[in-house]
């Protein structure tokens, strides 16, 4: 069952505890006034987030471009979900341009990793100096952003050996065409978005058969993230999605971290709670350690974080 704020709030004796759940109003690109009632093991990371900067030119043809979105915006959405970590991909609006990613990465002073888009002739001392900065992964987004799959197989061999994942993002119909690619992939792979599975066909999907086959392979994690993207229901609880987040818990919950998405790049307008969406995590897996592995221990792990 979701956890109910009002009855929480309700059932605190301390007004300070009701000041501190309404204390985060005014943040952006997040909708609802209280922090999240799950809190979240210390060292927990949240695996997907955004940043965006207009003084750093879009790529020819980028079709989302979304206003400017900071690493200071996003602390205050920490707050609200009781996490310090976060993982800072490069969307698709850069290309492989990737300094809005990076000088997040020298701000968070240690807090954050990165996963970087980069093209086939990239050079390996460029590769290392985006290992030094703290990247560790690159990105496939086939959704938005038109990423060419020529270059897949040799560049997941040359980031292998730093020890990075390679992190896809595809409509749920490309996954099933993909599956065989991806798992012979040498590196580790990510799957964004709980791999775009349909609604509302969800678990009896192709797509979702082809994800859990995936994830058989020991070397597949999946993106707890964006059930907004695909759900049918929609807020506050994404149901229909939530089902198919429910069925990968119990697949293979070493395999699987959480990511906000924040500033919602896909969603224009009323954007979605951020802590009613890590709210809901306790219904997608009921058990507590599950839910540290899929916060802390499994991320922690993915992308080095001491």
């Amino acid at each position: 069952m979701a956890i109910n704020r009002r009855q929480f709030i309700q059932g605190s004796a301390s007004l300070g505890a009701f000041m501190t759940l309404n204390a985060f109003a005014g943040f952006r690109y997040s909708s609802g006034e209280n922090s999240s009632v799950l809190v979240p093991p210390a060292g927990s990371v949240d695996c997907h987030m955004h940043l965006y900067d207009d003084q750093v030119p879009a790529a020819p043809g980028a079709t989302l471009l979304p206003p400017n979105a900071s690493l200071e915006d996003y602390r205050q959405i920490q707050q609200r979900l009781h996490i310090k970590r976060m993982v800072i991909v490069t969307p698709s609006t850069y290309g492989t341009d990737n300094r809005v990613m990076l000088e997040g990465l020298r701000k968070a002073n240690g807090d954050a990793r990165g996963v970087a888009v980069v093209a086939a002739s990239i050079s390996d001392k460029e590769l290392e100096a985006l290992h030094a900065a703290g990247v560790r992964g690159i990105r496939f987004n086939l959704s938005y952003g038109g990423a060419s799959l020529d270059d897949l197989e040799p560049l997941a061999a040359r980031v292998n050996a730093l020890g990075w994942n390679v992190q896809v993002v595809a409509p749920g119909s490309q996954l099933t065409d993909l599956e065989t690619r991806l798992a012979k992939l040498p590196s580790r792979l990510v799957i964004d978005h709980m791999g775009h599975v349909p609604q509302p066909e969800g678990v009896r999907s192709a797509a979702f058969a082809a994800l859990t086959r995936l994830l058989d392979n020991q070397r597949t994690w999946v993106k707890l993230s964006g059930p907004y993207i695909r759900s049918k229901i929609g807020a506050p609880r994404y149901s229909d999605v939530g089902q198919v987040a429910q069925a990968l818990v119990k697949i293979n919950p070493e395999r699987l971290v959480w990511g906000s998405d924040w500033p919602h790049p896909t969603v224009a307008t009323d954007k979605p709670d951020d802590a009613g969406i890590l709210d809901l995590l306790p219904e997608w897996a009921p058990s507590e350690r599950d839910r540290t592995r899929i916060l802390r221990d499994n991320p922690v792990s993915l992308y080095g974080f001491s």
